[in-house]
């Protein structure tokens, strides 16, 4: 099939990825050369440190990759779309477990386990009601219990999916950690599924591959943010899906959306910035009938967790109070108001400049095009936000996994032989990366 003239071409993509690529080496190289201490581990932007390694998922990330690169746009354009969703979730998990598998088993599993994350505080927890009344006066530094700094800095949904998993026999490392690289591996059938319900099925395949062999994994599979990133993807799906029906189906998947989009909110405070997102699917969809429904249902999620204890609304404040307590108050704004969106290139991969510069480009677009230009639109709205926020200095590459994918979509607009260089070097840049550095989460 013939590629739209107004399609952007290969210097949109050069372009963008080159700006990326700058930025990336910028973020690196003025805290080495000048000294600049920003307050994050030894390889800024990252949370990393320099560490190289071959191990036991270097071959088969490298095998899953070129499998990617040589056969992944050709099976995406002409699979049956039911066999689609299954090969991306298979093709995705296969190349988080590579990525993860460079140090081993232990790459999957012991990052969850840290004190400062999910694990060993849900496997303590037996009573969860006390926890959600106590949840709020426990933030603070000054409390003597004060919680780990990932139960802090999150609402409770976060930890009461790790004390679920640990109550299903769930909780060591390694179970936990392959739990959350599976449902991590989810997010590309759902942003497919959205984009097909769109009415932009050729592009969701476009889309396919790049949403799979992407870097993100390195982060995906070892971090609660990357179950974050898939429960907001299905949230974002069940309410596309909520714009095609009417009636009984429509009521259902907006309350559907309205339920995970809400529960979005219990994972993490940075996730109402989906609400954006939310709108661009309406717009889209060109349907607001769900929208009354879904913000009912997702108003009820918070409401519940109020009722029982945890007043989103009180523990915010309290939550921003912590952090500026912490070493984000030390972080210089100078370097982390950009530093932040080199980091994001790193997760998203380099390859994500080409794409917000395929979207900033203003020519007449068919309505597919628009589809996929609304929701990437509404991805790099949402990584702005964050970023103006000035609640993220540092860590993004994995805090914003959640607008990754939906930052990456403008990938699809180019051409065959464009997507597919871009495809290799988002593979080559993430085997690097996870051979290079110990990103910590």
């Amino acid at each position: 099939m013939a590629v739209p003239a107004n399609r952007p071409g290969s210097r949109v993509a050069i372009a963008g990825t080159a700006v990326a690529l700058a930025l990336i080496a910028a973020a690196i190289a003025i805290p080495a050369l000048t000294g600049w201490n920003v307050h994050v581990k030894s390889f800024p932007p990252l949370h990393a440190e320099w560490m190289p390694r071959l191990g036991p998922g270097t071959p088969l990330a490298v095998l899953v990759g070129v499998a990617g690169i040589v056969w992944g746009p050709r099976l995406a354009a002409s699979v049956r779309w039911p066999r689609l969703l299954l090969l991306s979730f298979a093709m995705s998990a296969l190349w988080l477990f590579a990525l993860a598998t460079v140090d081993g088993l232990d790459g999957i599993g012991t990052i969850l386990d840290h004190r400062y994350e999910y694990l060993g505080t849900a496997r303590a927890i037996d009573d969860v009601g006390e926890t959600l009344r106590e949840y709020v006066e426990r933030i603070p530094y000054a409390h003597e219990d004060n919680w780990p700094v990932h139960i802090a800095g999150h609402p409770p949904g976060a930890l009461l999916f790790f004390v679920a998993l640990v109550r299903l026999g769930l909780g060591s490392a390694l179970a936990a950690g392959t739990v959350v690289l599976l449902v991590g591996a989810t997010t590309v059938m759902a942003v497919l599924i959205t984009l097909r319900t769109l009415g932009a099925e050729e592009l969701a395949r476009d889309a396919a591959p790049l949403l799979v062999f992407t870097p993100a994994a390195i982060w995906v599979a070892v971090s609660g943010d990357g179950m974050f990133m898939a429960v907001a993807a299905w949230g974002v799906c069940a309410l596309a899906l909520a714009t095609r029906p009417r009636g009984v189906r429509q009521v259902g998947w907006s309350i559907a959306a309205g339920l995970i989009l809400g529960y979005c909110v219990m994972l993490s405070y940075g996730l109402p910035l989906l609400g954006i997102l939310a709108v661009a699917v309406l717009v889209a969809g060109r349907c607001w009938t769900p929208l009354p429904i879904a913000a009912v249902a997702a108003i009820g999620v918070v409401g519940a967790f109020a009722v029982n204890g945890f007043a989103w609304w009180e523990a915010f404040p309290v939550l921003q109070q912590r952090y500026w307590d912490g070493v984000a108050s030390r972080r210089p704004p100078e370097y982390w108001m950009w530093g932040n969106l080199a980091a994001f290139a790193v997760s998203a991969g380099p390859a994500v400049g080409a794409s917000l510069a395929a979207v900033a480009r203003r020519h007449p677009l068919p309505s597919p095009d628009r589809v996929v230009l609304l929701l990437c639109a509404a991805g790099w709205l949402m990584v702005l936000a964050a970023d103006l926020s000035n609640m993220s200095r540092a860590e993004v590459e994995r805090i914003w996994l959640p607008f990754t994918p939906w930052a990456a979509l403008g990938l699809a607009l180019f051409a065959p032989s464009v997507r597919r260089w871009l495809l290799g070097g988002q593979v080559v840049f993430a085997i690097v990366v996870q051979s290079l550095l110990a990103t910590g989460w």
